[in-house]
């Protein structure tokens, strides 16, 4: 006598995949779906083309401008990657839930909330912030996190963090360039914030594994933020946005774990004298350093005051460069998306789109075996000889996997195959 059972074990690998409607997330250690909202724009872009997503931070709204200048960049923004024929999701934790693309009434919601009560968030501070319900602004650390778990793979901002001057005394190292190191997504912003090391930034990234590359730029200078030119010079230089979107696929075909900084000069007829704001600069600083300004607050401080020293010239070049940078990320993932599901169909409003796959034929990520224990009595053994046992065992645990395991309307397994040392069911057929 035999007692078998059979049950269906879902397998996943190390790269967790999430079938739940909201795309494909895909990640070695992704956020849990039901910490995520996803807005219905963003969620469609995301199963149809993920290429054609691009992520905006949040930080700029809740810490980087003041009111009103940061509703009226952001609403534009988001505007300016559709008319380029890409899906903008701005990234944000808004009552401690992770949201990914806002509506018009939310990003209101975290422009006018006071800076005291809306948090920094990076990765250190995303449990904590939903944990206690807070409103979060995502810094490109922040952002990058939950861009990855979601499956967008480009992304805009005005310029990422780095070492800070003196760093090699303070230790001062933004959390951005770690996290580019660790998520294959790619930044495009207009290079580094001016008040901080760029040449130690550089090399910083060199070390973590992050490609570099300036785009438009012969020479590869790369930008520092306000102005067109830092002084170091980026590895390469990528011609176009075809280019960009050929290197993200061949990043991704490599298997690669680490991001890319695409940097983009701000447009010359807004970009800054570089001598003038390093005198700019070096005021803030040292007021700064005066008022004991540290950690996550001393970038938003230095901005500020910035923006005061140049009377509000320098915030002008802040909304020009991120509304520059969304354009180019849109044109990127467009090309991204072209390069990686084909060719693509216009939108009604002159955006391009790719085309939808509408023959109902539903994608299926992963697998389900079928895990079989059997108990065998020795006392059932012992009244037939080893051959007999052999097709005993081998015919009823076949029939019982496919009676039990697999419904009635499932096609009939195939029949078993012979036994080791079996003789074949046809004498006249050897195997």
């Amino acid at each position: 006598m035999f007692r078998l059972s059979a049950s269906l074990m879902r397998r996943s690998s190390s790269r967790r995949c999430f079938l739940s409607g909201l795309g494909s997330f895909s990640s070695n250690r992704s956020i849990s779906t039901s910490l995520i909202d996803i807005a219905p724009e963003v969620q469609e872009a995301l199963r149809e083309a993920p290429q054609s997503v691009v992520a905006l931070e949040s930080t700029i709204i809740t810490h980087g401008m003041p009111y009103p200048q940061n509703l009226e960049t952001a609403l534009e923004v988001e505007q300016i990657v559709r008319q380029e024929g890409a899906v903008p999701a701005t990234i944000a934790i808004v009552g401690g839930r992770i949201k990914v693309g806002l509506g018009a009434d939310q990003l209101r919601l975290l422009a006018g909330t006071d800076k005291s009560e809306s948090l920094k968030t990076s990765r250190r501070d995303m449990a904590y912030v939903l944990a206690t319900g807070r409103h979060g602004g995502t810094t490109v650390a922040g952002t990058l996190l939950v861009a990855e778990a979601v499956g967008i793979r480009i992304f805009a901002t005005g310029g990422i963090g780095g070492v800070h001057r003196e760093g090699e005394r303070t230790m001062d190292i933004s959390a951005d360039l770690v996290e580019l190191g660790r998520c294959p997504v790619a930044v495009v912003s207009s290079g580094v914030k001016s008040i901080l090391d760029i040449p130690r930034t550089l090399e910083y990234l060199e070390t973590q594994g992050v490609c570099v590359a300036t785009i438009g730029c012969d020479n590869c200078d790369f930008p520092a933020f306000y102005t067109r030119t830092s002084g170091s010079k980026a590895p390469y230089n990528l011609v176009d946005a075809v280019e960009a979107a050929k290197v993200l696929h061949i990043n991704r075909q490599l298997g690669l774990r680490s991001g890319t900084l695409i940097g983009v000069p701000i447009p010359e007829r807004h970009a800054m004298n570089r001598t003038q704001m390093d005198s700019v600069i070096d005021q803030a600083l040292q007021d700064a350093q005066q008022r004991q300004i540290q950690g996550k607050e001393v970038t938003p401080f230095i901005l500020a005051a910035v923006s005061k020293l140049t009377k509000g010239k320098s915030l002008e070049a802040n909304m020009a460069l991120i509304k520059n940078n969304a354009s180019v990320a849109a044109q990127i993932a467009v090309e991204l998306s072209r390069l990686e599901n084909g060719s693509t169909h216009r939108h009604a409003d002159g955006g391009s789109k790719p085309p939808v796959n509408h023959d109902g034929a539903p994608l299926v990520i992963g697998a389900s075996v079928i895990d079989v224990s059997i108990n065998v009595m020795e006392d059932d053994f012992k009244k037939r000889t080893p051959c007999s046992r052999s097709y005993v065992m081998r015919d009823r645990c076949w029939e019982r996997c496919r009676l039990r395991a697999l419904p009635s309307a499932s096609p009939k397994l195939p029949s078993p195959p012979p036994a080791l040392g079996a003789p074949p069911a046809n004498p006249a057929v050897m195997l």
